[in-house]
């Protein structure tokens, strides 16, 4: 799901996002609460009108600001308590709260409000967090009004295999329409979150759709779906295209770099997307002049590798092949491959 945090997709009109693949987004329970406001988006007739795309959205909770604002605010039971990081006034989030909002956009799909920590933790902070996401799940599913909007939970217990089982468990028992994996690709090694995954997967519904939350790079998902999980969001693919780097089937490019600036050849020659009529000389041209162009056509060449991977994935499972393309993807993206720390996403959306 292409990241539309405040009802866009930075950069990228709704036409060129249906062209890039995409079938879902998501958009921000937190954001758009604050700016221009739920309320005044359900006026307008709901997120979708409000933004003009007509297919599934899925909006999440804030639960990620509890962790990326934490300097902002406090956590209690009831709810969690932020400064705006827009004008500084206090802003009360809680379970209730969060599907209120959710409700009033219209959204496809609502998260549950859960409990983020940093990883690692204490494992009395780990068991704390994840009892209380359990909790507020409850709680969510309780002031939940509408019939036409699924209600996806979250998995939390940091890097414990038990507490993650233990966890699922209980969101299991719960009538949800799908379960998400939270708390991972918060600065841990990418083998631990496989780990987790793998701990976690065995104990959540065949039948229901399995999300795994702000993940990530092309290895990254390819391992999570060997790994049964089946949708993903990530700020990877737009933020990298603002900042000049390429995905690509051979791996990153970056455009800045001088070798680029007599290459008369397209980013990728199969490729179907606006970017790739384009030599990448003229693409590094772009970013060299600042002209906006050149975050716009590397944000939809971005999106569109990630869902002709993801394409990929679907019929190499289809066909029997999905550990051909595990081993072709584990081949070229090695870590040496591995985009930088800081192309990673970050605690800010």
């Amino acid at each position: 799901m292409p990241v539309g945090t405040q009802a866009t997709v930075k950069g990228v009109p709704v036409e060129q996002l249906r062209a890039t693949g995409a079938e879902m987004v998501l958009a921000n329970t937190y954001h758009l609460a604050l700016r221009p406001t739920a309320e005044r988006i359900a006026r307008l007739g709901g997120l979708h009108r409000f933004s003009g795309w007509d297919g599934p959205i899925l909006t999440d909770s804030g639960g990620f600001q509890i962790f990326s604002l934490a300097e902002l605010g406090k956590v209690t039971e009831q709810h969690a308590t932020f400064r705006s990081h827009i004008d500084g006034r206090k802003i009360e989030l809680s379970p209730e709260r969060a599907i209120e909002i959710q409700e009033l956009l219209g959204s496809d799909v609502a998260m549950v409000l859960d409990h983020v920590v940093p990883l690692p933790s204490p494992p009395s902070i780990v068991q704390d967090a994840l009892e209380r996401s359990i909790r507020w799940a409850t709680r969510c599913l309780n002031a939940a009004k509408r019939s036409d909007q699924a209600r996806f939970a979250i998995v939390q217990g940091g890097l414990d295999a038990d507490l993650r089982r233990q966890c699922a468990m209980a969101l299991v028992s719960m009538p949800f329409e799908g379960y998400a994996i939270g708390g991972l690709s918060v600065g841990e090694p990418p083998a631990e979150m496989y780990r987790i995954l793998e701990a976690t997967t065995p104990h959540l519904p065949h039948d229901r759709p399995r999300y795994l939350m702000g993940v990530g790079t092309p290895i990254d998902l390819m391992e999570a779906v060997a790994r049964g999980v089946d949708l993903f969001d990530c700020v990877m693919p737009t933020r990298n295209g603002r900042n000049a780097l390429a995905f690509t089937a051979s791996g990153p490019l970056r455009l800045r770099n001088a070798v680029h600036q007599d290459d008369a050849r397209p980013l990728e020659p199969d490729c179907p997307c606006p970017a790739c009529r384009h030599s990448r000389a003229y693409i590094r041209h772009l970013f060299q002049a600042d002209e906006m162009l050149g975050p716009i056509l590397l944000s939809i060449h971005n999106l569109t590798f990630y869902q002709r991977l993801l394409a990929r994935a679907r019929e190499a499972i289809g066909t029997g092949r999905f550990p051909d393309l595990l081993a072709e993807v584990r081949q070229i993206w090695s870590p040496a491959e591995e985009v930088a720390p800081e192309e990673r996403p970050s605690a800010a959306l």
